[in-house]
């Protein structure tokens, strides 16, 4: 995986990108590439290439129709023809070097010796350089053997086999790499000038060009990653061409705006209408003036956190403890974390820029011998505790630490203090992936083991392995920092094994196929096609509820696509999770009589309807949910959702601005602790993710 730092940003001048299921989705021809290269292609000249198996008709086919842009050079066939789309001519010269060697009867009578099922492709994918089989599930022994019998009749040629089912016998000098080595002479391009893209074993030629850069999106296949998991290129987290954007962003070939541009245009469906036209009657100068005050006295607020230790759950001077509360005088990991990365765009301030160091210090500096992350670390006393309510272990501490430890190296490029603690990073890592129990890819979390403490879910909790997933991309994205390309790439790798997980369990849908073998909590379909992301399976039974922090984070993270989210946040807001304020943790709220209710909802009156996880109102959520709303497109909606998020943050229990920790779901009434660190920073983050901040 390649380092892209400021000062060292390659300089691409030529992109060589496989078609099918890298830039379009094969079956659908789906893709945002064209509407985003087309808005956002440098204005330097940057050489387009396709790199593809099609033949050359196909690859102008689908130009003509504007599913793909207009490239500059398209090499066809699996590296068998060059074309110069600009000059609309084949280049003649490569097809001289083809020839060598090349004896396409021989070929024919060796194909028919196999002992394997094997039947042509169709005649369009066929022509004089190429041969194309289907053959399913070949072992690689068999592969490999089939390169020996061409080897024994003296034939040096290109074996290529990908997705497990397609087989192509080509010229030896016949290969998307060889093909793509000889335009950049041509052209007289260094390869380390080269970006390229794919998704499958045929495209792993182009990743043998030495010194090239690569982009493998994340619904490639197995052997592709296998293949580039030691290698300096770039596992995106987004599948078919937006995953070639999220590449491009990420060698500074377009810029950051590109990653929202890419998602479909939903203003002009009639919900979206409805809610701009409320918006066009309000003051949005009113909004944004009261927005950029409440920016000011979160700054205010969170400096009220800072201590030796790091940042507090909430201001200890403004709040009266007893009981239960003293655990309030201690940096809890979440929370910390969770404030760490919400703060990050203050990193400027020396004073928080020092806390937010202090608090990811102190807590990976009291990591069990296990690996454990502490629940929370007493400020009085610099001790550390490992447990929750009742003594329950907390999960989803360790996991925030990941996430936040990541971001703030990758905003601060603080890379030694990184390589300072990348042994207790590794050792939280193995602890967290041990509470994977049955190797499925998903973690088990025990009842109240994570945020929604006193809250009776369990198992594979979709907020547990939304953040999960996204850990082990940060994890990965260190691991890069370093060096350790190959640590890297299996942890890339194994978070879009997590993804893909959590699609299949989350995501109810009568699509499945019902003739698959599948265990009780894989036929959540049963319910039809929901519009979000269900709260909750387990091996017996499932949870139908929406966990609003799971959906926004899912999307935020990546772990779903725009056009989920879209469907996801239509649903939330016509339930009205933003009513009064942003936002309520779960819909619909559990009461007594439910089989959901539990008895210890009443503790403290706590999680009453309406109270605290069960549907409480928690300002540091409506953080995400405007960030949510923004990424979907939906600027001036986010504006406006901000602007109520500033006004839950100004209601205080006894001062205007208190910030605090949640509001009853329906009243709206303040509740829990005031001057929240979280809540604070969560709000100063999607200010500066909507630009607006102090003048």
């Amino acid at each position: 995986m390649s380092n892209t730092e400021d000062d060292n940003v390659p300089d691409i001048k030529l992109l060589s990108f496989d078609i099918d299921n890298t830039l379009i989705n094969f079956h659908t021809h789906k893709s945002n590439f064209p509407k985003v290269w087309t808005q956002y292609k440098p204005e330097h000249n940057i050489l387009l290439t396709y790199n593809t198996g099609r033949l050359l008709d196909d690859v102008l086919g689908l130009i003509e129709k504007g599913t793909l842009p207009e490239p500059d050079y398209i090499i066809a066939g699996v590296g068998t023809l060059i074309y110069d789309y600009n000059k609309k001519q084949t280049v003649k010269e490569f097809n001289e070097i083809l020839d060598d060697g090349w004896d396409l009867k021989a070929v024919e009578n060796i194909i028919k010796e196999i002992d394997h099922p094997i039947s042509e492709q169709p005649l369009k994918f066929q022509h004089a350089y190429k041969r194309s089989y289907f053959f399913y599930d070949a072992p690689e022994a068999l592969i490999d053997e089939i390169e020996k019998e061409f080897k024994k009749a003296g034939m040096h040629i290109n074996v290529v086999y990908s997705g497990e089912q397609y087989l192509d016998i080509l010229p030896k000098w016949a290969n998307k790499g060889n093909a793509l080595q000889w335009l950049l002479q041509k052209l007289d391009i260094d390869s380390h000038h080269t970006l390229v893209a794919g998704d499958s074993g045929n495209d792993s030629a182009m990743f043998d060009v030495e010194n090239v850069k690569g982009i493998v999106v994340a619904n490639a296949h197995e052997e592709l990653y296998k293949y580039t998991k030691y290698r300096q290129i770039y596992h995106a987290e987004s599948v078919h061409g937006d995953g070639v954007i999220e590449g491009l962003v990420y060698y500074k070939i377009l810029p950051k705006d590109a990653m929202i541009a890419r998602n479909e245009d939903h203003k002009d469906e009639f919900f979206i209408k409805k809610e701009r036209e409320i918006l066009a009657t309000e003051d949005e100068d009113e909004k944004i003036k009261l927005i950029r005050k409440g920016y000011k006295k979160a700054i205010v607020a969170l400096k009220k956190n800072i201590t030796p230790l790091g940042f507090s759950a909430c201001s200890i001077q403004d709040n009266i403890t007893k009981g239960t509360d003293q655990n309030y005088h201690s940096v809890w990991a979440r929370d910390g974390a969770i404030t760490v990365i919400g703060s990050l765009p203050l990193v400027g301030d020396e004073e928080i820029h020092k806390c937010q160091r202090q608090t990811l210090l102190t807590l990976v500096e009291h990591i069990s011998r296990n690996g454990q992350i502490p629940s929370n670390v007493q400020i009085k006393d610099n001790v550390a505790d490992y447990s929750g309510v009742g003594g329950i272990c907390s999960i989803d501490s360790g996991i925030w630490v990941i996430i936040a430890f990541y971001e703030y190296v990758h905003v601060t490029k603080d890379i030694e203090f990184l390589r300072a603690h990348i042994e207790n990073i590794k050792k939280t890592m193995q602890w967290l992936g041990a509470h994977d129990s049955n190797n499925d890819a998903l973690l088990e979390i025990p009842e109240a083991g994570d945020w929604t403490d006193l809250f009776g879910r369990s198992y594979n909790i979709l907020y547990d392995e939304i953040i999960w997933y996204r850990a082990n991309v940060c994890f990965g994205r260190m691991m890069e920092m370093l060096g350790d390309h190959e640590q890297a790439g299996e942890y890339i790798r194994w978070s879009q094994v997590i993804k893909k997980e959590i699609l299949q369990n989350f995501w109810p849908t009568t699509q499945q196929q019902l003739f698959q073998s599948v265990s009780f909590a894989e036929k959540q379909f049963t319910l039809g096609d929901t519009s979000y992301l269900i709260a909750q399976t387990t091996p017996f039974d499932f949870s139908w509820r929406c966990d609003i922090l799971g959906n926004i984070l899912a999307f935020l993270h990546g772990t779903v696509d725009s056009e989920k989210a879209h469907q996801t946040f239509k649903f939330m807001l016509g339930v009205g999770v933003n009513d009064p304020y942003p936002v309520a943790n779960v819909y619909p709220v559990v009461s007594p009589g439910d089989p959901d209710w539990r008895p210890y909802y009443t503790v403290n009156l706590l999680n009453l309807p309406d109270h605290y996880h069960n549907g409480g109102i928690w300002p540091f959520v409506g953080g995400y949910w405007v960030k949510f709303i923004n990424k979907l497109g939906f600027r001036d909606v986010a504006v406006s959702e901000l602007y109520k998020l500033a006004l839950i943050n100004k209601e205080g229990m006894t001062d205007e601005w208190e910030f605090t920790e949640w509001a009853h779901g329906k009243t709206g009434k303040p509740m829990g602790k005031s001057y929240q660190a979280w809540s604070a920073a969560q709000y100063i983050s999607a200010c500066h993710d909507l630009g607006i901040t102090k003048k």
